[in-house]
């Protein structure tokens, strides 16, 4: 069983040389491959969760190299959790764009971009939940970066180099953090590998092991789009194509919240950060759900949104007890999920409509019900309503908090039950503008050209600050016979819906059409169906994380597994 541990990063990885063989050629072969390699990780990822369940933590040594030489990977319940939630996200994001066409835009391309740099991205997210070690965690995150740049910038439009250029400078600025703390620890320690370090750094001075939390939560900070390191969020992810935003809002936030609840129950127990990480959770939930109000675009709520949730998560671990690290193991499953299902519901308003600025939607809870249902099903989730997921994660970190006593806790108590309702008036605010009211005069018309090879060129800027700008963040693909912006062709006038009008760099435009493809309907109402089946499971999820709660504080399976003690 332990050899199938690396399953999960080597075969996106391998199929990706492959499907750069292909290039932008073939594109039956392309999905079909690619469908299949997720379906099959997805498997994987079942099995490995189950056995570590069954079994406890399963480590692999590749190359029969012992630790502190050899690369260590390692499945336990957190890592299977982790590794099944996110390998069925990225199955259905991967099936919704490809009914988007974003995935077949690679005609005029020199090679196809899109599903190798997608595989390349599912496999550094594997590579960050397995890695045993700090130097292998990093280059997960390498992996993830250089792939998630590929998407964010895809189109080449100048709008989206402009978020992308933000996006790599900060995460290349943690990257360089990171490395200077695992050269720290490696000197200290003289290993970097987890379960060696869980036993080591106990002998270090407590200065320089609190210097080295530090300086790992900083890292992971900023992944995770903790507040105060999360300014470069909201103007980065609503540019990027609807299914990009969807699995980097999902899971690249979260696998820095993975890393600092891997780290801080591993390596630091008892840590004497907590009282610095409760301060970032209550600030994080309370500024990021502000911010979230004030918005009238629907992408930067939901960006705002995932920044504020992300505090629910931190007061999980900053509280570092057994309810607290089982509330919030269920809240990034929950949160993953969800999160992801809203953005793609957003890229289906967009697809339909021509925009996401909430000013300019209304009626479609009478034009579209089956919209309106994907989207208020996880928007009540997120607020937590009961008996959804979101209310089960709550209220055990709620508990948590309440059992733990304090002052930090119980602000963070208030904070969260605050922050919860704000959340629901903000969804009611989306849903009241976008769903429940009339359609306002000059809604954009079908045919309208939300994606095109030429659009947004360099010398276009002035015009799209004077005239795109007025409907957010999302002007790039909000941007209707109104407002006269994109100098490709055909962009922004009415042309048939799913018409080819421009031969740039990506070939094929995407234009809206109130009849929305299969699918990308089809892969959000399996997203909402994902996020439900939580509610029906929440007794066995729950169970499940109070076992990897228990095996996270206890250390010891993971430090056996891996050394053989």
């Amino acid at each position: 069983m332990n050899a199938l541990v690396p399953l999960p990063v080597l075969l996106p990885l391998c199929v990706t040389g492959l499907k750069l063989a292909i290039g932008p050629r073939l594109h039956r072969l392309q999905r079909f491959i690619s469908i299949a390699v997720l379906g099959a990780v997805l498997v994987l990822s079942v099995v490995l969760m189950v056995a570590a369940d069954r079994h406890g933590p399963l480590s692999v040594h590749l190359g029969d190299f012992a630790p502190p030489v050899g690369i260590t990977l390692v499945a336990d319940r957190l890592a299977g959790l982790m590794l099944t939630v996110s390998s069925a996200v990225t199955l259905l994001v991967l099936v919704y764009s490809l009914g988007q066409g974003m995935a077949d835009r690679d005609d005029q391309a020199p090679v196809g971009v899109f599903h190798p740099a997608y595989l390349i991205l599912v496999a550094g997210v594997s590579c960050t939940f397995l890695a045993g070690d700090l130097v292998n965690l990093y280059v997960g995150f390498e992996i993830m970066l250089v792939a998630s740049f590929v998407l964010l910038t895809i189109g080449g439009t100048a709008t989206r180099i402009r978020a992308g250029s933000t996006y790599v400078i900060i995460s290349l600025f943690s990257s360089v953090l990171f490395l200077v703390a695992i050269a720290m620890t490696y000197a200290v320690a003289g290993t970097v590998n987890l379960a060696q370090l869980s036993l080591r750094l106990q002998e270090v001075p407590l200065g320089v092991r609190t210097l080295l939390e530090a300086m790992l939560l900083t890292v992971f900070a900023i992944k995770a789009a903790v507040f105060p390191l999360a300014a470069w969020l909201p103007d980065s992810y609503p540019t990027a194509p609807a299914p990009v935003t969807a699995v980097f809002a999902g899971l690249l936030t979260k696998v820095g919240v993975y890393s600092m609840l891997r780290t801080q129950t591993l390596l630091f127990p008892g840590h004497r950060l907590g009282d610095l990480l409760m301060l970032a959770a209550l600030a994080s939930m309370v500024v990021g759900i502000l911010g979230a109000v004030a918005q009238t675009d629907l992408k930067r709520v939901l960006s705002f949104t995932l920044i504020s949730h992300i505090g629910y998560m931190v007061f999980g671990i900053a509280l570092a007890g057994h309810g607290s690290i089982s509330g919030a193991i269920v809240y990034v499953a929950h949160h993953i999920t969800v999160q992801t299902t809203l953005f793609l519901v957003a890229g289906l308003i967009e697809r339909r409509d021509g925009t996401t600025e909430l000013t300019r939607l209304g009626g479609l809870a009478k034009a579209a019900p089956l919209l309106a249902v994907l989207f208020f099903v996880p928007a009540m989730n997120l607020a937590g309503i009961p008996p959804l997921s979101g209310f089960i994660g709550k209220l055990g970190l709620m508990r948590a908090g309440i059992d733990a006593g304090g002052g930090w806790a119980w602000a963070l108590v208030a904070g969260s039950a605050a922050t919860s309702l704000l959340t629901l008036y903000v969804m009611a605010k989306v849903w009241n503008l976008a769903f429940w009211r009339d359609a306002p005069p000059g809604a954009e018309e079908e045919g309208v050209v939300l994606e095109s090879a030429e659009d947004d060129e360099p010398g276009d800027d002035e015009d799209d600050g004077e005239e795109g700008r007025a409907s957010g963040p999302g002007r790039g693909t909000g941007r209707g016979r109104d407002a006269g912006a994109g100098s490709g062709a055909g962009a922004g006038l009415p042309v048939p819906a799913g018409a080819v009008v421009s031969e740039g760099f990506l070939g094929q435009s995407i234009t809206t059409t109130k009849r929305l493809p299969w699918p990308m309907t089809a892969a959000t109402g399996a997203a909402v169906a994902l996020g439900l089946s939580y509610t029906v499971l929440g007794g066995p999820l729950t169970t499940f994380t109070q076992a990897a709660a228990t095996e996270l504080l206890a250390r010891t399976p993971y430090i056996e597994a891996v050394l053989g003690r």
